[in-house]
C-alpha cells in the first residue's frame, strides 16, 4: 500500500513504476469536479478511471474487499473518508466472492487492520495483497466524490 497526496507526486513519489505515475499524474492533472459520473478509459482495460459519487457509511456497515487482476489507486476528491487497510494473511474469511465477474473479493472482517484518513488531494494505492475497507464516515454519514484508477497488475512486471 501506498499513500500520500497528488501535490506531492514530483518530489515523492519519482520512483513509482510508469503504470502508477501514469494513474497519479492522471489524478493530478484532471478537473473531476467537471466530469460525470462514471467510467473513462486512460489506457483501455489496461488503465481505466472511475468518478464515484457516494455517501460514507458506518464502520461496521462496510465490508473489507481485494482485487487480483487490478491495482486500486484511490483518490478524493471532495470530502472525509476513512479506508481500512491490511496485509492479506490469507486468513480472512470470504463473505462473497466474485473475482471471476468483476476482481472483487469481499471479507467477513480482516486480521491487524488500521485506518487512513482521506481528505481531498489524498490517494492510496492498493495492491493484490493490500485488503481494504473504503466508504467509512470519518465521524458521520457524508457525501463525497471519488475516483478510482484501476491499473492492470500485470503491467508492473514489465515496469
Amino acid at each position: 500500500m501506498i499513500f500520500g497526496h497528488v501535490n506531492d507526486l514530483e518530489s515523492g513519489f519519482a520512483w513509482l513504476p510508469k503504470p502508477l505515475r501514469t494513474a497519479v499524474g492522471h489524478l493530478k492533472s484532471t478537473d473531476f469536479e467537471a466530469l460525470a459520473a462514471g467510467n473513462y478509459d486512460l489506457q483501455g482495460k489496461d488503465i481505466y478511471v472511475q468518478v464515484i459519487d457516494m455517501m460514507t457509511k458506518p464502520f461496521v456497515e462496510t465490508r473489507p474487499e481485494v482485487h487480483r487482476r487490478y491495482i486500486d489507486v484511490q483518490f478524493l476528491v471532495r470530502g472525509r473518508e476513512r479506508i481500512g487497510v491490511a496485509s492479506d494473511t490469507g486468513n480472512n474469511a470470504v463473505a462473497e466472492d466474485l473475482l471471476t465477474e468483476r476482481d472483487l473479493l469481499f471479507y467477513a472482517g480482516m486480521q491487524n487492520e488500521s485506518t487512513l484518513t482521506m481528505t481531498p488531494g489524498s490517494f492510496a494505492v492498493f495492491f493484490p495483497s493490500d485488503v481494504h475497507r473504503p466508504a467509512c464516515a470519518v465521524e458521520t454519514p457524508e457525501t463525497i466524490r471519488k475516483v478510482v484508477v484501476k491499473v492492470r497488475a500485470s503491467l508492473l512486471a514489465g515496469a
